[in-house]
């Protein structure tokens, strides 16, 4: 097959070469946005008089074909063609005749990708943060259910302190309200247009690079050529607000793997998302969690993988830089994929809350209300540490917990000690009243839950 840009050529290249320089086996995903952007890019040459106005429609009437027939899938892609915009140049030929051929008059495939690849992260960016919305709907519903259900926190996987498992499920919505507003950020910058850039130094023809991303609604266009094709900065931060995404999914996960365990009972997840095992019958594993802590190894390899591919590159556009493509594709959809997921499993899991609030009953994460309690009755708090530490330490040895130890031993520690103590030494008291802004108190948890509500 004869190469659209084949004429200073007097050879062809072997068919597996073909094959590995061509990008149309991924590139294809663009197709919907390179239609887009041709669409705008032949008004803008019409408006502009650099084709007439017949050539103009004509050319978008074919444009618009090509754009339901891609709907339809019926578009069959040549390795040939190399990648998504000679084959759609060439199907619009085959549809229309040798005018499809002025399609790209003051136009190159360097700043016709950067174009699309603008236009589609700037789709599913904003897929993702309606994505990120609802997971956090999920989050706001079961927090509110468990205000005050307790559960142990835990520093260093060690029991630590006794908290709200709602206050514990709101951690988690204000790392995703970090997220989306990164997401939200990275829009000012995937919204502006490379297109009319040309190959690298703009172009001859009067074009109005201002019009014709106007019509693609970009906010503005880029102020230097050179910069518009070579530009992946706008990947990249996609990639690693992606990347920060994932990793707190990834901590959720743990945190749901460790909870549904039979060690800790904490949860049950709903058996969606949950899988069996091939010769345990009374296995129910929670494979979506532990899909989704796996995944975010690849994405955090996607964005390692860009900065290695940009980092020893000189201006302007370089082969390279077709590697750009499959990991964002791969990142939108393994982000995508994890959130919905997420949502789901958020909002169908099953609290075991008695399970929980037995198990602060049965540990010493109370101590901390035992040194709180004779720090507010004026004693120093290291000293009260101290004091603590012995009676968790007696404790230990006597194989029994604070509140089991009757006051008379506790005086023998300090005789600040009152009745009044065992009533500071309950989890549910010790939870309520850590009410300081943006604690575990049920208050603070209750009015963190309405501002989250305002927010969404």
């Amino acid at each position: 097959m004869k190469k659209l840009w084949g004429g200073r050529f007097t050879k062809t290249a072997e068919q597996w070469v073909d094959e590995f320089g061509a990008s149309i086996s991924f590139d294809k995903e663009l197709v919907m946005e390179d239609l887009e952007g041709s669409i705008a890019h032949v008004t803008m040459l019409a408006k502009c008089g650099i084709i007439t106005a017949e050539e103009g429609n004509t050319i978008k009437n074919g444009l618009l074909s090509l754009k339901e027939r891609a709907k339809k899938n019926e578009l069959s892609f040549s390795v040939q063609l190399e990648d998504i915009h000679l084959n759609l140049e060439s199907f619009l030929t085959e549809e229309i005749g040798h005018v499809g051929g002025k399609l790209h008059t003051a136009r190159s495939r360097n700043d016709q990708v950067a174009t699309d690849m603008h236009l589609y992260l700037r789709k599913h960016v904003n897929e993702m943060i309606q994505f990120i919305t609802e997971m956090q709907s999920a989050l706001i519903e079961q927090a509110e259910k468990h205000v005050e259900t307790i559960l142990p926190g835990y520093t260093h996987l060690q029991r630590a302190q006794p908290i709200s498992f709602g206050h514990h499920l709101m951690a988690y919505f204000w790392m995703l309200e970090r997220d989306k507003e990164r997401y939200k950020e990275s829009l000012k910058r995937i919204n502006i247009s490379p297109l009319g850039a040309g190959a690298l130094a703009g172009t001859t023809f009067p074009i109005d690079r201002e019009y014709s991303g106007k019509l693609l609604g970009f906010e503005g266009i880029y102020e230097n050529s050179l910069d518009a094709v070579s530009d992946r900065d706008f990947i990249i931060e996609f990639l690693s607000t992606s990347s920060i995404l994932m990793m707190h999914l990834s901590r959720f996960s743990e945190e749901i793997i460790l909870w549904s365990s039979q060690e800790f009972n904490f949860v049950e997840l709903d058996d969606t998302f949950a899988t069996g095992s091939s010769i345990m019958p009374q296995k129910k594993n929670p494979d979506m969690a532990e899909l989704i802590r796996g995944k975010t190894g690849r994405v955090y390899g996607n964005l390692v993988g860009l900065l290695t591919v940009l980092k020893g590159l000189p201006l302007a556009y370089n082969k390279d830089m077709q590697e750009d493509k499959e990991g964002m594709f791969d990142t939108v959809k393994t982000v995508t994929g994890s959130l919905k997921i997420f949502t789901g499993m958020i909002a169908t899991m099953k609290v075991n809350q008695n399970i929980m609030e037995s198990s602060v009953k049965k540990d010493f994460s109370n101590a901390t209300e035992l040194a709180d309690y004779l720090a507010a009755k004026g004693l120093p708090f290291r000293e009260a540490h101290e004091i603590v530490g012995k009676l968790v330490l007696k404790c230990v040895n006597k194989g029994c917990y604070l509140s089991d130890l009757p006051l008379n031993e506790l005086r023998e520690a300090s005789t600040l000690f009152e009745d009044d103590i065992y009533e500071a030494l309950d989890p549910y008291t010790a939870v309520k009243r850590r009410n300081s802004a943006g604690g575990t108190g049920f208050d603070q948890v209750l009015a963190a839950i309405e501002k989250a509500k305002k927010l969404l």
